[in-house]
């Protein structure tokens, strides 16, 4: 018998052969099940021909959306023990919140009924006030002048002291000369006129100085007539905003599978946030895990995905799956998995567990390891094994912070050891100077058709998405890049990466975004499709000896 619940979607394919998972997904780091595979296709099978949502995606059409949309689907069992699925959209498509089929929002703050709405229309209605003063003539006229007569003041009073100080040094000349040639009973009477001269000039400074400040004092009354008003309207919308804002979080409210709820500001209290960021609980994991709780069904596996075109910022391939978001996500969904069984945070175990550390050469200043892929240069938070753990123990005696620079985690290749401090400054000194050279080879997941290039695209990293990496003309640090074709095999390019700066996921970055190369690197999880490793190495690398300063050179094969 079909589901009453016309959201719960029925599976079109046969899934009676899929083993079902016994834990649900972690849902920030994770490969789908393949039944949460066959759900996104069918999905997206009908993103493609829904006459409504079709047109967000279509760059001939005037509907079109700036940039792709995260959908999800939730894999679900009803009480009858059918299994199907839920869908959801983040935020909204277009103007629409609610679409047939889909799951709706935790709470529509943008139904036209709701105190959102009406209490928006109240803030609007004092940025419009405020921006009418702001442009109101007598009070732009009056910036614009007092502007200029700060300027004129300015100049003005110069004029003058270089002028007064001009006369000053006559009179000075005048009392040397007169001095040999008046009786001291002149030139007493001389000099006294040449005081008066002097008060006089002084005089004229000081009402100078007396005018412009008037002047100046009499405009900056007219622009703080304007600003009072204007402050008083910011404040009065700042204290609504709040209210409205508060009011808004205590609205999202989340249950968790054992029944116990809790709203946006209870659920953030206890992050470093403390307070929610904007759009909270909008995107599509919450929903669907909202909506599930609140129809009795139980959540087996979920998995999201991107449809569309990437934003110019972030990374996001059409059809690709992403985990869940940190910024947002990750204390919403740590308070609804609550009770649920879940599969183990990947993250929190150590791939590199009897992984050996190769020792390319060593001496006594140096050592050049060859760092497998899958292993920490540094100790992260969950786990301590790391090449400079290794190190340590490989080298108890050694003085200083042994690392000169690292890695990826996910990245093989070469990392310079240093046993001394001052090996370790002479050779650190090196790197921020820029005059390391450095290879890199990667394999591609796509052909390149020109021969060589230069990436210039700055970085910094997604705030709402640790430790994603995001283009960012305002705030991103310079990220440079210089790379060559090997060979193209396969429907995959060999390149060489010539990193001139060294930021965090330069490389992956500049080769996956739609700016850079636009084909990501072999299993990249982050910006691209998880595979077998990440097919990153650092192959090459050429810098003076701190202590010979003689010109050496590493190079380790990489095994792709």
């Amino acid at each position: 018998m079909p589901t009453s619940n016309p959201i719960f979607r029925e599976f079109q394919s046969d899934i009676s052969k899929i083993e079902l998972p016994t834990k649900f997904t972690y849902p920030f780091y994770y490969e789908p099940h393949p039944i949460s595979i066959i759900a996104a296709e069918e999905l997206q099978k009908e993103l493609h021909n829904n006459p409504i949502i079709q047109p967000f995606f279509d760059s001939t059409n005037a509907q079109c959306l700036p940039a792709g949309k995260m959908f999800g689907v939730l894999i679900v069992k009803d009480k009858e023990n059918k299994i199907g699925y839920l869908a959801a959209f983040s935020g909204k498509l277009g103007k629409h919140t609610h679409l047939e089929g889909f799951v709706p929002p935790v709470f529509d703050l943008w139904n036209k009924d709701g105190f959102f709405v009406k209490e928006e229309a109240v803030l609007n209605a004092i940025n419009r006030k405020i921006e009418e003063l702001e442009q109101y003539g007598i009070y732009k006229h009056a910036k614009a002048l007092l502007i200029k007569q700060i300027e004129e003041e300015k100049t003005a009073i110069s004029e003058k002291k270089t002028l007064l100080k001009q006369l000053k040094a006559e009179r000075k000349i005048l009392r040397e000369q007169q001095t040999a040639l008046l009786s001291s009973c002149d030139f007493e009477l001389f000099n006294e006129d040449l005081v008066k001269q002097s008060l006089r000039d002084k005089h004229e400074l000081r009402l100078l100085m007396t005018y412009w400040q008037a002047q100046i004092a009499q405009t900056k009354e007219v622009i703080n007539d304007f600003e009072k008003l204007i402050n008083v309207l910011k404040e009065e919308r700042k204290l609504k905003s709040n209210a409205l804002q508060k009011k808004l979080f205590q609205q999202y409210r989340f249950l968790n599978f054992k029944g116990e709820e809790q709203d946006l500001l209870d659920i953030f209290e206890q992050t470093a946030l403390q307070q929610p960021p904007a759009a909270a609980g909008d995107c599509a994991a919450p929903k669907l895990l909202q909506f599930a709780y609140l129809n009795s069904y139980t959540p087996i596996c979920m998995a999201e995905f991107w449809w569309g075109e990437s934003p110019k910022s972030e990374i996001r391939k059409h059809q690709h799956f992403y985990p869940s978001c940190r910024g947002k996500c990750e204390p919403i969904l740590g308070h609804m998995l609550q009770g649920l069984q879940i599969d183990d945070n990947p993250l929190l175990s150590n791939p590199a567990l009897n992984k050996p550390l190769e020792i390319v050469y060593e001496d006594d200043y140096i050592a050049i390891v060859n760092k497998p892929e899958e292993f920490l240069s540094v100790p992260g938070i969950f786990i301590q094994d790391s090449v400079y753990e290794r190190m340590k123990l490989r080298y108890p005696n050694a003085t200083g912070p042994l690392i000169v620079h690292r890695l990826d985690m996910a990245t093989s290749g070469i990392l310079i050891i240093a046993k001394d401090k001052d090996s370790h400054k002479a050779l650190q000194s090196q790197f921020i100077k820029k005059t390391v050279e450095k290879r890199y080879v990667a394999l591609l997941d796509g052909n390149i058709s020109e021969e060589n290039g230069y990436i210039d695209l700055p970085l910094r990293v997604d705030l709402e998405d640790r430790p994603r990496q995001m283009v960012c003309y305002d705030y991103g640090k310079p990220a440079k890049t210089k790379w060559e074709v090997v060979k193209r095999t396969d429907g995959k390019t060999k390149v060489y990466f010539y990193p001139i700066t060294g930021r965090t996921h330069q490389l992956r970055v500049h080769a996956s975004h739609a700016l850079g190369l636009n084909t990501p690197i072999v299993g990249d999880d982050l910006y691209g499709t998880k595979s077998d490793r990440l097919y990153l190495h650092a192959q090459k690398i050429t810098f003076k000896h701190p202590k010979t300063y003689e010109s050496i050179t590493f190079e380790v094969k990489e095994s792709f």
